[in-house]
């Protein structure tokens, strides 16, 4: 499951405004480029004048609107044969007789009806063109004039057409140009960055926003101290750094401490995502890159931070890579020349975040481009506790709610994980109409943001709930009986999330590495439910996949990864993660695979037979705990420790909770004098 991004002063991110048409304001309080404010027509771009494209568009639109016009009035439409007919009975002046590429044109004589001459014409296509020129030749005698097309009308007949598509084509591009303010790229705006410019009053987050960081916080201070007084680190002769990286997995918030740097610098803040580099048009992320860091520049001393760096990033010559004309590469290397290139960039500070720090270019991570790499790591207990505190100013507590236990009960949970659980804990309380959140809510909300909600409608045949609670009871035990697996904390066959059950544990401390102990006694305790159901139902089901998965997912990282085996030795055997390559990468021999197979085969069968023997001695506790499951469903470690001491359980089943909260049937009614008679068997009442 992958976190979220920690919701951090939303209320305040709606007055962030976009700056990509528009450049940062000028140094000594200028309300535009070169002082002029920006509604001035003197400070606007002139781009390319429109009085002579506008006549040419009018003279080819009237051009050809007269060959039109001139088409379609140009006199009464005959055919060959009434033309012939008017020839012999000499209505047709033979003068007047023209064949034209469209058509033979002729004149009526004058009569006492019209009074003038009438202009008629028989229509010409290239099918019968040759045959209507022989008939008016034998019709007229010879006596015709022929006129061919003028190469104008022909030129402008043909390629008008194509002519005016490439003015209005141009046209755009002039008018985009114009707006971009002749600014670089393809299409103007193409090459504009789409950055945002953000202020301390825009973000509203400062330092005491962001907790459980502190050392990536003490760094990050130094640069901000360092742009607002300089000349107090260059007295000893140092100079101010180029980059900082903030790496670590997602949600332990890098881009929150990005806007408390933004909240707490009193210079330019430039915020940008690397997917916002790449367009459809090849070179638009390079002219972007420069773009960007011209307007950095230009309101130096500031900040650029560039979030989720690794998509325009990555290693080049990787994959299927098309090398230097790949579009991301071009983007990568303007961002090198810019960083660290001939031009320097004095004033201009490049924070960046990524969680995936190992498939970055190594040109981009070296000192003089990235001079620092700040880790942000999950916090510990310490700084869970110190997050909670920051989110829980925003709600009401109730009084047996202790943050330090919950701050002890989430180990490895994220910023944003902590703040999740705040909101739905949040949640839960409205929704049963309390006026705090108590402490039941952050039980609820932890597992529901880890494991997914409590799915309590879903009804299950009894024989399946026989099978959920003997496979959670034999979880349940073996947790408990095993000292070096992780504390037992509750076991429940009320479905959440995908799983039919779950047996939840709880770590009494941070964990850094994995021992060999305690990686066996996990290994051991996952193969307690599939051991349990066998032996109770005399049958298995696909309800152990997710176990077999995390079985076999250890012992082949214990094997290939961490050297837990005697016959492999002290090496790694596992391939580069930089996910660039669509083959898998492999350095080892086929001997060697078949022996890593057997070592992962090993280990999962000496932690199945070792439940097995623990399962079987201890078989009376199991079939306990399952019978508790079925009567109370929810076992907390203090009930499971309680059945496997011999002892039973004095709380109320969910029977019993149930006949409770049943509204009590009312009395029956007392019979008098107006009592109703009473029916015959088999009669319906009537309706009435």
């Amino acid at each position: 499951m992958t976190p979220s991004e920690a919701r951090q002063g939303q209320n305040n991110t709606d007055r962030i405004r976009m700056a990509a048409d528009e450049p940062p304001p000028a140094k000594g309080g200028k309300e535009g480029p070169e002082g002029k404010k920006p509604g001035d027509k003197s400070a606007q771009g002139t781009g390319p004048s429109r009085g002579l494209f506008g006549f040419v568009v009018i003279l080819i639109l009237g051009v050809m609107l007269v060959m039109f016009m001139s088409n379609a009035s140009g006199g009464e439409k005959i055919t060959i044969a009434e033309f012939e007919a008017h020839v012999k009975a000499r209505e047709i002046d033979l003068s007047s007789v023209e064949i034209r590429e469209d058509a033979v044109y002729a004149k009526l004589l004058q009569d006492d009806v019209t009074k003038g001459a009438v202009t008629v014409r028989v229509p010409i296509n290239t099918a019968t063109k040759e045959m209507i020129a022989a008939r008016v030749q034998d019709v007229t005698s010879g006596q015709f004039r022929s006129r061919p097309a003028s190469g104008l009308t022909q030129f402008l007949l043909f390629f008008g057409p194509v002519i005016l598509i490439i003015f209005v084509f141009w046209f755009f591009i002039a008018r985009g140009l114009r707006n971009a303010g002749g600014g670089a790229g393809m299409l103007g705006n193409f090459g504009k960055s789409k950055h945002r410019t953000m202020t301390k009053e825009m973000t509203g987050v400062t330092f005491k926003d962001v907790a459980g960081i502190e050392e990536a916080k003490d760094e990050v201070t130094e640069i901000i101290e360092f742009l607002k007084n300089p000349k107090k680190f260059t007295r000893l002769g140092g100079r101010i750094p180029r980059g900082v990286l903030l790496t670590g997995p997602p949600g332990c918030g890098k881009t929150l401490l990005a806007k408390a740097i933004a909240g707490e610098a009193d210079v330019p803040f430039f915020s940008i995502s690397g997917s916002d580099f790449v367009e459809m048009f090849v070179g638009v992320g390079a002219s972007r890159v420069r773009d960007l860091f011209k307007q950095a520049k230009d309101s130096s001393p500031c900040i650029i931070f560039l979030d989720e760096v690794d998509a325009v990033g990555r290693r080049r010559g990787g994959g299927f890579s098309s090398g230097g004309h790949d579009e991301r590469e071009q983007t990568l290397n303007a961002i090198l020349v810019e960083m660290d290139g001939f031009s320097a960039a004095d004033g201009v500070i490049v924070v960046a975040a990524t969680n995936r720090p190992d498939v970055l270019d190594p040109a981009l991570i070296r000192p003089g481009r990235f001079d620092r790499q700040i880790g942000v790591t999950l916090p510990d207990v310490k700084g869970r506790l110190e997050i909670l505190k920051v989110h829980a100013k925003k709600v009401k507590l109730g009084p047996n709610v202790n943050l330090e236990t919950v701050a002890r009960g989430t180990p490895m949970f994220s910023g944003a994980d902590l703040a999740a659980i705040i909101n739905e804990a949040a949640i839960s309380a409205t929704m049963h109409n309390k006026d705090f959140i108590e402490h039941e809510d952050f039980e609820e909300a932890r597992d529901k943001v880890k494991f997914g909600r409590a799915r309590k409608s879903r009804v299950r045949e009894k024989d399946e709930n026989k099978l959920v609670a003997y496979h959670e009871a034999g979880h349940a035990v073996l947790q408990a009986l095993l000292k070096d697996a992780d504390p037992l904390h509750k076991v429940t066959i009320i479905p959440r999330g995908d799983a039919g059950g779950a047996t939840f544990s709880l770590p009494e401390k941070d964990r850094m590495g994995y021992s060999l102990k305690w990686l066996g006694a996990t290994m051991r305790v996952l193969c307690g439910g599939r051991i349990a159901e066998q032996k109770a139902m005399e049958d298995v089901s696909s309800g152990a996949s997710q176990d077999i998965a995390q079985v076999t997912s250890l012992a082949r990282t214990m094997i290939l990864e961490w050297g837990m085996s005697e016959k492999l030795g002290f090496i790694r055997y596992a391939g580069a993660d930089s996910r660039d390559m669509y083959m898998p990468e492999r350095e080892y021999s086929d001997q060697t695979a078949e022996l890593i197979d057997q070592e992962v085969r090993r280990l999962v069968d000496e932690a199945y037979t070792e439940a097995v023997s623990m399962l079987t001695g201890h078989w009376d506790r199991v079939v306990a705990v399952a019978d508790a499951l079925l009567k109370h469903e929810t076992l907390s470690a203090d009930d499971v420790h309680a059945l496997i001491r011999g002892e039973t359980l004095s709380k109320p089943s969910v029977a019993d909770l149930l006949a409770a909260d049943r509204p009590a049937p009312p009395p029956p009614a007392i019979k008098g004098n107006d009592e109703e008679p009473e029916l015959p068997p088999g009669t319906l009442p009537s309706p009435a």
